[in-house]
């Protein structure tokens, strides 16, 4: 390479770099957890190539994510107190736990304790710094006028976190695991609760605007879906122990209700998608928060499986395995999208996932 080549290619980095946004990880998210579908379903091939490819993305944005921390802290600090941009900040929490999850293995659970354990920090941060910001930073308009989708990646956050313990305590049968999963699985359920509250209104009490009404909006199910497969992994423990003597009852049904619930998002999810594209002819190409697509597809269809195992409703597992395929799809679309998207050099300028 040239010497000019490679300031082209160092000037091209760091540009990369600094446009990163807070979502990022998104696409760890959604490969992970499609490598996960695809193991429940007995495709081995199609899932270590997938989680090869999540691992790689991990490592790489891991990289880039503290050069911009060094080199751009205030546009960081920027997007922190932005209220469209700073949940992004919880795909990294969520996508550390979904590889560490998919790595699991009882003989082997190194990889997950570490990546579990590396996430605390990161989500104690987000979990209080995120909102504490947006509530008392001085701002012209409030902060529920720009509530959108990208809100529930803190519940998707905090259950990844819930997801990781219960995996850890499946085999361990740790007290101090189960207590820590069903305390972060309620918490996410109460900031379900409240997030769901707060979109809801915000739909149904504001002018449409077909640009802002994107794909982000499939995380109001991704983060329902995560949830159901927390409340599944908690309830594969040991029904002994203390906090499911307490709480198995109530963990079953909730996680029953928002399993239908996700399924009941879904077609309305569609709508919205063809009024945007068919009604309202906002342009058909890549975005980054088409990854908010296809992890919520790719959840929702491993926390069927996972549930459906648990509860004995085998056509929950129907449901998943047929949801596995569709998401598989759906990732070899978005991922063509995204090459071709880089290769012509037309990525869109659109709100990245967040």
């Amino acid at each position: 390479m040239t010497r000019g080549g490679g300031k082209t290619l160092g000037k091209w980095l760091t540009d990369a770099v600094r446009r990163l946004p807070p979502g990022a990880f998104a696409f760890v998210m959604a490969t992970g957890i499609a490598s996960s579908a695809f193991d429940l379903v007995g495709q081995d091939v199609i899932s270590v190539t997938l989680l090869l490819l999540a691992l790689i993305g991990l490592v790489l944005l891991t990289i880039a994510i503290v050069w911009r921390v060094a080199a751009y802290r205030s546009d960081v600090l920027r997007d922190a107190g932005e209220p469209t941009r700073a949940f992004g900040f919880f795909t990294a929490v969520a996508a550390v736990n979904v590889v560490g999850v998919r790595l699991y293995t009882p003989d082997a659970p190194v990889a997950t304790i570490v990546l579990a354990a590396l996430s605390v920090p990161l989500w104690l941060l987000l979990t209080y710094g995120v909102p504490g910001t947006l509530i008392l930073r001085d701002r012209d308009s409030p902060v529920s006028a720009e509530v959108d989708g990208s809100w529930f990646l803190w519940v998707v956050g905090t259950q990844s976190l819930a997801t990781a313990a219960a995996a850890l305590d499946e085999h361990a049968g740790s007290a101090v695991l189960a207590d820590t999963a069903v305390a972060l699985w309620g918490i996410g359920v109460m900031l379900y609760v409240m997030l769901a509250t707060l979109v809801t209104l915000r739909l149904l009490t504001t002018r449409r605007d077909p640009h802002k009404l994107g794909p982000s909006y499939w995380i109001y199910m991704g983060a329902t879906a995560i949830t159901v497969l927390a409340g599944s992994r908690i309830l594969a423990l040991s029904p002994d122990l203390p906090v499911l003597v307490a709480t198995a009852a109530f963990v079953s049904g909730f996680t029953y209700v928002l399993w239908a619930f996700g399924m009941w998002w879904i077609p309305l999810l569609v709508v919205f998608g063809v009024w945007r594209h068919a009604v309202r002819r906002e342009p058909v190409r890549y975005e980054s928060e088409l990854w908010s697509i296809v992890f919520p597809l790719g959840m929702y269809s491993v926390a069927s499986m996972h549930f459906g195992g648990v509860a004995e409703l085998p056509v929950l597992v129907g449901i998943g395995e047929v949801g596995t395929w569709i998401a598989g799809l759906a990732w070899l679309v978005v991922t063509a999208a995204m090459v071709a998207s880089v290769r012509t050099g037309r990525a869109a300028r659109s709100m990245p996932v967040r």
